[in-house]
């Protein structure tokens, strides 16, 4: 064989390897992963019985973390008003339960109970729990803003009154936030369902991480009338999953309990979508409307 023959050999060989190993390299790639990895909704569900007081906790599944919270009271139709959606954690330990609790507002006959939800991922970077809490006193109104640390965004959300047991409801679950802006923060606000006589006080909670890709805020409004009840779901768009949730009444001041703050989804499937529902608890003339929050974050 000559020299140059089996020049020629070697530079085939070292072509194809080339092209093998740019072969490889240029393979297509798989589906990109999800911004919040491992999204899944766990249900928990509470007596149904007609006692005053109801509470139930939702838990992760081990080695996943919470991310938002949700609940449904089954029943009672405007008569009950839950006055804890409490994220566990703190602000060094992720959360991963959400316990729900609530009274009857004025005495109900009927049986009733409460589910809660808890959204749940894979351990997202930096997730912890921050709280706010209003001024204790005699107003009829309390609010507080729970906002994360620098650098961190909001996906979740949640709450808990102080002293009142079902004499007063939650008006305003509100993230800020944009449909092309992160949320960062949680402003509660409640009202006193009738004339209350001791001190109260409102807690905010806030679900906070590391910067996630995509992460936004999006809103539905249901229309403004008079009419009892109101229902309104936000969906997440451009193929998001739903990482927590919101929701705002407007025009009623206390007059009406959000029964329903319900997010889509099942142990094996990451919720996209939330409905909440609210009821007038006594009868109410004003028009009013009510406002459903979905924080979203790339699939």
């Amino acid at each position: 064989m000559s020299h140059q023959t089996g020049a020629r050999r070697l530079t085939v060989r070292v072509l194809v390897l080339a092209l093998g190993i740019a072969g490889v390299t240029v393979l297509p790639a798989g589906p990109a992963s999800a911004a919040v990895p491992g999204l899944v909704r766990i249900a928990a569900v509470s007596a149904n019985n007609s006692n005053d007081f109801r509470s139930v906790t939702a838990t992760c599944p081990a080695g996943k973390v919470l991310t938002g919270t949700g609940y449904e009271i089954n029943g009672a139709l405007g008569e009950v008003v839950v006055d804890d959606l409490r994220p566990n954690g703190s602000t060094v330990t992720a959360p991963t339960a959400v316990t729900v609790g609530a009274y009857e507002a004025d005495p109900f006959a009927g049986n009733w109970n409460v589910t809660a939800y808890a959204i749940c991922a894979n351990p997202l970077p930096g997730l912890i729990r921050v709280t706010a809490v209003s001024d204790t006193d005699l107003n009829d109104f309390h609010a507080a803003t729970a906002a994360c640390p620098t650098g961190k965004v909001l996906t979740g959300t949640g709450f808990e009154m102080t002293g009142i047991t079902g004499e007063g409801v939650v008006d305003d679950l509100r993230p800020n936030g944009s449909p092309v802006s992160a949320p960062t923060a949680v402003t509660v606000g409640a009202y006193e369902v009738d004339t209350f006589l001791s001190s109260w006080n409102v807690r905010a909670y806030a679900i906070c991480a590391n910067p996630i890709p995509g992460l936004v805020r999006i809103t539905t409004v249901s229309a403004l009338n008079s009419d009892d009840s109101r229902f309104t779901t936000t969906a997440c768009v451009n193929g998001q999953e739903m990482t927590g949730a919101g929701f705002e009444v407007n025009g009623a001041l206390g007059e009406v309990v959000v029964d329903d703050f319900r997010p889509f989804g099942s142990p094996v499937t990451a919720p996209t979508a939330v409905t909440s529902g609210a009821y007038e608890e006594d009868p109410f003339a004003g028009n009013w409307n009510l406002r459903s929050y979905a924080i979203c974050a790339t699939r």
